[in-house]
């Protein structure tokens, strides 16, 4: 099995700043990241999380009204995807491909993580996931403190 972890759960929202105050102030996030520009994929993101959590929450919203992202946010929004950190993202997307998923995205630099590389994917259940190359930098499972 590739996968070495859950890193992350991305939650479409409309507002990044909005969703966050609101899980800062009712759930106890703390912020994790600046709100982060990411043009590939044409969102805006923001990562949280619980003290003492052993992974984060994505607030994703659309980059603006021709965004991937902006017909999806017209259903309502809410769970997006999940993210597994992977020690080989070729060699995970191919054991995926290869077990029936779909890949979305072949791998490709992460704008929320330097000098790593993501790939998207979606099972037969429909459920969209995402892969992270594991590396050092802000917001890798080994940066995790309490």
């Amino acid at each position: 099995m590739p996968l070495l972890a859950l890193h992350h759960t991305g939650l479409l929202v409309k507002d990044v700043a909005q969703a966050a105050a609101h899980y800062i102030e009712v759930l106890g996030y703390r912020i994790e990241s600046e709100p982060i520009d990411d043009p590939g994929q044409t969102a805006r993101v923001q990562f949280l999380r619980l003290p003492g959590a052993t992974h984060w929450l994505e607030l994703v919203a659309p980059l603006g009204p021709e965004s991937k992202l902006a017909n999806a946010l017209t259903k309502g929004g809410g769970l997006h995807h999940l993210c597994y950190e992977v020690a080989d993202i070729v060699a995970a997307t191919a054991h995926f491909r290869a077990a029936g998923c779909m890949v979305v995205s072949e791998p490709v630099a992460a704008a929320a993580f330097p000098g790593r590389r993501i790939a998207w994917l979606m099972d037969r259940q429909r459920l969209l996931f995402e892969l992270l190359e594991a590396g050092p930098g802000p917001l890798g499972l080994s940066t995790l403190r309490p």
